[in-house]
């Protein structure tokens, strides 16, 4: 399994553990006690902290894109293990370096890791809200325009 992709293992496993007993004990020692025991040396493991720490410093504009993007699914019955993908793969849609993580390889890093813990429609239910909050960043970002050139560059051309 490649690094990257067993460190978001780690991180769905430790957000899914942090979610279901309330958020009662510190994410950071989740994280650690899940890095040594089920990625021991993990050749990044500070990729897995930066993830769980972007997700719960995020977290509450993360779940309100959730709820905005699935309207139909209140964010208390979408499943633990969704909710925690739909989280890591926002996370990285939004926040994470795009060179460092294109985006479609963090939709498709969320739909493989919910693919391995969710249940058989998880795959299918990340990849809906996943891509329809894709294709709103994309607008988006075509609906802006071109920087304005500083005076003196638009006049030498």
């Amino acid at each position: 399994m490649a690094t990257r992709h067993l460190a978001r293992s780690i991180v769905l496993q430790s957000l899914y553990e942090w979610d279901f007993f309330g958020k009662k004990e510190s994410l950071d020692t989740i994280i650690e006690r899940n890095l040594a025991e089920f990625g021991p040396g993990i050749d990044e493991p500070e990729f897995a902290r930066k993830i769980a720490d972007g997700v719960k410093e995020h977290l509450e504009t993360i779940d309100g894109i959730i709820v905005k993007a699935a309207p139909e699914w209140p964010l208390e019955r979408i499943a633990i293990i969704d909710r925690n993908a739909l989280r890591i793969g926002l996370y990285e849609l939004l926040y994470a370096n795009p060179e460092e993580v294109p985006p479609k390889v963090a939709i498709n890093e969320a739909i493989e890791i919910v693919k391995n813990y969710g249940g058989p429609n998880s795959g299918k239910f990340i990849n809906g809200v996943l891509g329809t909050v894709f294709k709103e960043l994309e607008a988006s970002n075509a609906g802006k325009a071109e920087p304005e050139k500083p005076a003196e560059e638009a006049a030498a051309e």
